[in-house]
């Protein structure tokens, strides 16, 4: 499926096309594409929301498949593995922030779907150095939203500094938010969810939540730490607002609509507010070794390639229980 300009979800940007089958050069692999989650990042593709540096682009970043291909120098996959490809497709390696272990930074980091063709396709290649295993554990179709979905969940999850123990705060429940649930109630956290949507309230009760309500509600005790998943920013000044002190707030989204003004006194008391930009590799394997062990179970709901103009649609309202995967091949 190709995006030629970005366009309303509602008014079907992605074709269907036939297009050249990718050739791996060294070090990279060729996947035949088994299945494609759908994303919110997608959307905002799609939708223009990102300023784009290729047109056309075929988007899609929580890629399984197996290895149907390798170029000259490559050890780590043979023909026949599976293998997931995520956001992060390659760095420089060399830049400040890659010196520093800040990949997910990286100066000239190109990403899957985004600078390079993604998987709403049914072939792709990918450096063999960021393609990852996935557990046995997890079928491909449970297996995509673990990374992106899952991944950036993870890091944001990482990145609030909550602990076992503690009361986690989380706004918005979608493909995301019901991943790290699973991964924050398995390490001992309290898990708090504020959400508009009555399944999605529904869901987040059935894997465990100790309290679920809408935003503008309060819950009986205030959060050790919280992450804001939905992509609004007017939840900002209320999730800082129900921190305790020394707390801190952190953000899911690759973008985020305008953050109201708000008085000091929600970030008095040493409140942090921080962003998850992207996903290293450590966080990828990290967030597939985690997810193992708890072991996650992640709701999809299965399109066909062709719909997946539906699924972008359905993603944007929030009519996806859990995440959205499209259904490459068999």
């Amino acid at each position: 499926m190709v995006l030629d300009a970005p366009r309303a979800a509602e008014q079907n940007p992605l074709q269907l096309r036939e297009v050249p089958t990718p050739a791996p050069r060294a070090g990279e692999i060729r996947l035949r594409v088994g299945v494609c989650g759908v994303c919110r990042t997608d959307l905002h593709i799609v939708e223009g929301d990102l300023r784009l540096p290729k047109l056309p682009v075929i988007p899609g970043h929580q890629i399984v498949g197996v290895v149907d291909a390798a170029g000259a120098g490559v050890t780590g996959f043979r023909e026949g593995d599976r293998a997931g490809v995520p956001w992060l497709h390659s760095t420089d390696g060399t830049c400040p922030y890659c010196a520093r272990g800040q990949e997910n930074l990286c100066d000239n980091g190109r990403f899957t779907g985004y600078h390079v063709d993604g998987g709403y396709t049914e072939a792709v290649v990918v450096p063999e150095e960021f393609a990852h295993v996935i557990p046995p554990q997890f079928s491909d179709e449970h297996a995509a939203p673990l990374l992106c979905a899952g991944v950036i969940g993870f890091r944001a999850f990482r990145l609030s500094g909550v602990r076992p123990g503690e009361r986690l705060g989380m706004y918005g429940f979608g493909g995301s938010a019901h991943i790290v649930l699973q991964m924050a109630r398995h390490l001992g956290c309290e898990v708090y969810v504020f959400t508009r949507a009555a399944a999605h309230r529904e869901l987040a009760k059935s894997l465990g939540a100790a309290w679920v309500g809408t935003s503008p509600e309060r819950p009986p005790e205030k959060m050790d730490a919280s992450i804001i998943f939905a992509p609004a920013g007017a939840l900002v000044p209320e999730a800082l607002a129900m921190l305790r002190k020394g707390g801190t707030v952190s953000l899911a989204g690759i973008t985020m609509s305008q953050i109201p003004a708000m008085d000091y006194d929600v970030l008095y008391h040493e409140h942090v507010l921080r962003s998850a930009a992207n996903s290293s590799r450590d966080d990828v394997r990290d967030c597939l070794r985690l997810a193992a062990e708890v072991p996650v179970h992640t709701e999809v709901e299965l399109f066909r390639l062709e719909q997946a103009n539906e699924a972008l649609q359905k993603l944007k309202h929030s009519r996806i229980d859990g995440a959205g995967v499209l259904k490459i091949s068999d």
